[in-house]
């Protein structure tokens, strides 16, 4: 059997290898590689599957690629050059499936840790410090959760929350009709007027990038708790700081930030940071959403799937 070459280029789980040899592929993983070295070694390779540290575009991959197919093990493509690779004709593969329950389970998680004061209360009660009046929580139940992109991660995290009774709302700029036994689709308007918890799950593109700023945050008519688990830059944080001071914001959950190399930060970055991290009400992970043990191989298996899929 003549094996296709496929160059890996990021950290995966081991079942990826055995599965790809299986659907004819022989595998080069260099987890370590530079940008340098692979605009050097892709003319040898047919596929290319990455996670997020390399920006795959023209300057990478030149004018003559020979890569048939770019996969990305996650479900965000904001480092791909959609248009570029277009025009060469390359295949974009990605595994939303695999996360999407992590997604929503840890979206519940963050959003309960936040509204019960979990996290305070855990950290007092180290200090030796017992406060129940004072971590008096909020609950589910009754509220309107409104969810921004309903996609894989968002129609997971609807799907968690059935069992709350809670109403659900969600509005996704590229679908229509899509209300199901989970949520009720519903428009903009809608969103601002009736939601008390705010959940993004939609991807980075300049037209979410900034998108929610104080201008948008300012639109609701209830006082808010908002939760990120898509992409840092669709918040503005220091706006965020702002609503946070006017009590328009009332908590945030942050799995993402702006800038997430948090030893580069620039002075200002540093500055709106640290105003968020002494907020008791402000919440963060380190971008783990969708990072559980079980992930790790469901987006394998389902990048094995599109790949086996494709006719090259």
């Amino acid at each position: 059997m003549i094996l296709k070459k496929c160059l890996v280029i990021d950290r995966m789980h081991e079942s990826l290898f055995p599965m790809l040899y299986e659907i004819g592929w022989e595998t080069v993983y260099q987890p370590e590689i530079s940008r340098d070295e692979i605009k050097k070694a892709h003319q040898d390779y047919t596929g290319l599957i990455v996670r997020s540290k390399t920006k795959v575009d023209r300057d990478l991959l030149g004018e003559s690629p020979t890569i048939k197919f770019v996969a990305r093990a996650g479900a965000g493509l904001d480092n791909l050059d959609l248009e570029y690779l277009s025009e060469k004709k390359i295949h974009v593969l990605h595994a939303a499936e695999g996360n999407r329950d992590a997604v929503g389970e840890h979206t519940v998680g963050i959003l309960l840790t936040l509204i019960r004061n979990i996290a305070n209360a855990d950290q007092q009660i180290r200090s030796l410090t017992w406060k129940r009046e004072e971590n008096r929580g909020t609950e589910i139940m009754g509220k309107t959760i409104g969810i921004i992109g309903y996609g894989n991660m968002g129609h997971a995290f609807a799907k968690r929350l059935s069992g709350f009774g809670c109403k659900v709302l969600a509005y996704d700029t590229y679908k229509t009709h899509f209300s199901d036994s989970f949520c009720e689709e519903a428009d903009m308007q809608r969103i601002y007027q009736e939601v008390d918890i705010l959940s993004l799950h939609i991807p980075l593109t300049p037209e979410t990038r900034k998108m929610v700023n104080q201008d948008y945050l300012n639109r609701f008519s209830k006082n808010i708790v908002i939760i990120n688990t898509s992409r840092g830059e669709i918040v503005v944080q220091q706006d965020l700081t702002r609503l946070l001071d006017a009590g328009k914001v009332k908590g945030a959950a942050l799995d993402v930030l702006e800038n997430e190399k948090l030893n580069e930060l620039s002075f200002e970055e540093l500055e709106i940071v640290n105003n968020l991290f002494q907020r008791p009400n402000v919440i963060f992970t380190p971008h783990i959403a969708g990072w559980t043990v079980e992930s790790h191989i469901k987006i394998n298996i389902a990048l094995i799937n599109k790949i086996k899929s494709l006719k090259l």
